[in-house]
C-alpha cells in the first residue's frame, strides 16, 4: 500500500484554524483581519468541514440512477512500480497499462480515437488521428465509474458506510479493493494509480519547510488535521469494529492517499452523491493553453432508448494525429489550488493570487446591525476575498473594509433609517478617519504577512531562473513568490488611497450637495433673510 510522509506540523498554526488575527482597535470598535489559508482552500471532494470552496462548480445536476453492473475481473498480476500524477516522471510496467487498457475496453470503454501513451506528464492520451473540436474521444459506461452508488451496491461495504460522507465511501471502497489484490475486479485501474501525487499532501517535512509562511502551508496543516479526524472516527466506527471486512489494516497514510487520488483525478463539478472516478477518462491531463469554458465532458445515455449511462469526454480544440489531448481542469482555480488538488501550478501570473479574510468580530458593540447588513448583501460575519496580481481589488470588499470599520460618529450609518441604501454609502469613502483606519490595519497587516517568509520576492525570482528544481521545489518557489507579489501589490494600493485620503470626498460633503448646500470651489453656502 502506498503511503505519504507521516505528518507533523513544522509550525503550528495559531488558534482559529490556522489564520492570524490583526487588530486595530479605537475607542469603541475594532477592525479585526484574518489572513485566511486553512480555512480557504477546500476539498473537491464536498465535505462538512470548515474547509469551503470559493466557487461553485459547474456540473451534472441531480443524482445519478442505481445502474451499477458488475465488473467483468481481469487477472492480471502485473503491477505498476512507479507511476505519479501530473508533472513526475512515469514508469510505469507495459503489462499494467495493456492490462488496463484491455480491462476497460472489456467492460464496456470505447475510446478508439485515442491511445493511452506514456507522456512527459505521466501518463496521457494521444490522439491516432486528427481530431476536431468537440469530438468525442473517450466514453465510460457507468458500470466502469467508481461512485457512492457503486459502494452502496457492495454487500458489504453498502451497509456500513451508509451514514458516512461520499467522498469517505468512496475512500474506503478504493483501499478495500486495494488490499484484496488480485481477488478484486478493479485491480487493473488501481494497478496503474500513482502511490502518491506532487500536492502538498505528500510531501516530507522537509519539502513543507520551502512553503514557511505561506497560505498554503496553513491550508495543508488545515486539511491534514481534518482528514486526521475523518480517519479516527472511521477507524472507531467501522475499521476496528469489522476487520473481516478489510483483508489488511487501513492506516492514516492509506486513508490520506485515497483523499488525494480522489482530490486529483475527480472532474471539477462531479462532487457529493455525483462523485465519480471514471477509468481512462481520467488520464486526460492538463494544459494551460486551453482556455475555452466549454465543458469537456457530459454525462448521458448511451443511445436512443438506452437507460445505461456513459460518462462522455470530448475535445475542446482541434488536435492533431500524434499530439496529446488536453482539457483545461478549472479556469477558476488559483496555483495553490492546482497544486493541493492536482500537484502542478501554472507558470503565469494569472493564477497568483492571495485571500484576504475579513470577520466581524464577536465584540463588536454594533455586532447585529453591521451582520444585517453585512446578510442583506449577500456576505456574512465572515467574508473571504481572493486578490490576484495585477487584477483590481474585489468589488464588495471595500464596502465590507467600511462597514467593520465604522465606528464613533460614522455609526449612524447603521440605524434603521438608513438600513436599504447604507450599502450605496459604504460605497463610497464615508469619513477621513474610517478610510484611514482601513489604509493602517491593511498595510500593517501585509507587513505581518510579508515577514513570515524565509525568502524575498528577489531571492524567489534568482532561484527560479537558476532552473534545475526539483518540481515540488518550483511548486514551492512559485507559490510564495506569487503570494508575496500579490501581498506587495496590496499594500501598494491601500499606500497610494492613504496619500490621497485629503482628496477624497467623504459621506458629509456628498450629503451637503445633495442639499445644495456646497458650491462649486467647495465653500458652505449659507442662506440669509433678507
Amino acid at each position: 500500500m502506498a503511503a505519504a510522509h507521516c505528518f507533523r506540523p513544522l509550525h503550528p498554526p495559531p488558534p482559529g484554524g490556522g489564520a492570524t488575527a490583526f487588530a486595530s482597535s479605537s475607542s469603541s470598535s475594532s477592525l479585526l483581519l484574518r489572513w485566511a489559508s486553512g480555512e480557504r482552500l477546500s476539498p473537491l471532494i464536498p465535505t462538512a468541514s470548515p474547509l469551503h470552496h470559493r466557487r461553485e462548480r459547474k456540473g451534472k445536476k441531480g443524482a445519478l440512477r442505481n445502474e451499477v453492473g458488475a465488473i467483468r475481473p481481469h487477472r492480471a498480476v502485473t503491477a505498476v512500480r512507479s507511476l505519479q500524477s501530473q508533472g513526475r516522471e512515469v514508469e510505469a510496467a507495459p503489462n499494467a497499462l495493456s492490462s488496463f487498457w484491455k480491462w476497460a475496453v472489456e467492460n464496456g470503454a470505447t475510446a478508439q480515437a485515442v491511445k493511452l501513451a506514456a507522456v512527459p506528464e505521466g501518463l496521457g492520451l494521444v490522439a491516432q488521428r486528427d481530431l476536431s473540436r468537440n469530438e468525442v474521444v473517450v466514453e465510460v459506461p457507468k458500470r466502469l465509474w467508481i461512485s457512492p452508488e457503486t459502494v452502496v451496491a457492495d454487500p458489504e461495504l453498502g451497509r456500513l458506510c451508509s451514514g458516512l460522507r461520499p467522498w469517505v465511501s468512496v475512500a474506503l471502497f478504493l483501499l478495500r479493493e486495494k488490499a484484496r489484490g488480485v481477488e478484486s475486479s478493479w485491480k487493473p485501474y488501481l494497478d496503474i494509480l500513482p502511490p502518491s501525487t506532487n500536492s502538498p499532501l505528500f510531501w516530507s517535512e522537509q519539502e513543507l519547510s520551502e512553503l514557511q509562511g505561506t497560505q498554503l502551508l496553513s491550508t495543508v496543516f488545515g486539511v491534514k488535521d481534518f482528514l486526521r479526524s475523518e480517519f479516527l472516527k472511521v477507524e472507531e466506527d467501522i475499521l476496528l469494529p469489522y476487520k473481516r471486512v478489510f483483508p489488511s489494516p487501513i492506516t492514516f497514510e492509506d486513508f490520506v492517499w485515497a483523499f488525494g487520488i480522489l482530490r486529483s483525478r475527480t472532474f471539477s463539478g462531479l462532487s457529493g452523491e455525483n462523485l465519480i472516478l471514471t477509468p481512462v477518462a481520467d488520464l486526460v491531463n492538463h494544459s494551460p493553453k486551453i482556455t475555452s469554458k466549454d465543458s469537456a465532458w457530459e454525462i448521458k445515455g448511451k443511445g436512443l432508448f438506452s437507460r445505461e449511462e456513459i460518462f462522455s469526454l470530448r475535445t475542446t480544440v482541434p488536435v492533431k494525429a500524434g499530439e496529446q489531448v488536453y482539457i483545461q481542469y478549472d479556469l477558476g482555480k488559483s496555483n495553490a489550488e492546482l497544486a493541493l488538488d492536482y500537484g502542478f501550478i501554472e507558470k503565469t501570473l494569472d493564477r497568483d493570487s492571495y485571500t484576504l479574510t475579513l470577520e466581524i468580530p464577536e465584540s463588536e458593540a454594533f455586532l447585529d446591525d453591521k451582520l444585517d447588513i453585512a446578510e442583506s448583501n449577500g456576505l456574512g460575519e465572515t467574508a473571504y476575498f481572493d486578490i490576484y496580481l495585477n487584477q483590481a481589488l474585489p468589488p464588495l470588499m471595500l464596502p465590507y473594509l467600511r462597514l467593520i470599520a465604522l465606528e464613533g460618529s460614522d455609526s449612524f450609518l447603521l440605524e434603521a433609517l438608513f438600513r436599504n441604501s447604507v450599502w450605496g454609502h459604504l460605497e463610497l469613502p464615508v469619513s477621513y478617519q474610517n478610510e484611514e483606519l482601513i489604509c493602517r490595519v491593511i498595510r500593517d497587516a501585509c507587513r505581518s504577512a510579508m515577514s513570515a517568509y524565509q525568502t524575498t520576492i528577489e531571492e524567489d525570482e534568482a532561484i527560479r531562473e537558476a532552473g534545475s528544481l526539483d518540481q515540488r521545489l518550483e511548486i514551492a518557489v512559485w507559490i510564495r513568490e506569487g503570494e508575496k507579489k500579490v501581498l506587495k501589490q496590496i499594500d501598494m494600493i491601500f499606500e497610494e488611497r492613504e496619500q490621497e485620503l485629503g482628496g477624497l470626498e467623504y459621506y458629509q460633503e456628498r450629503r451637503l450637495k445633495d442639499l445644495g448646500l456646497v458650491g462649486e470651489e467647495g465653500e458652505i453656502i449659507f442662506w440669509e433673510s433678507k
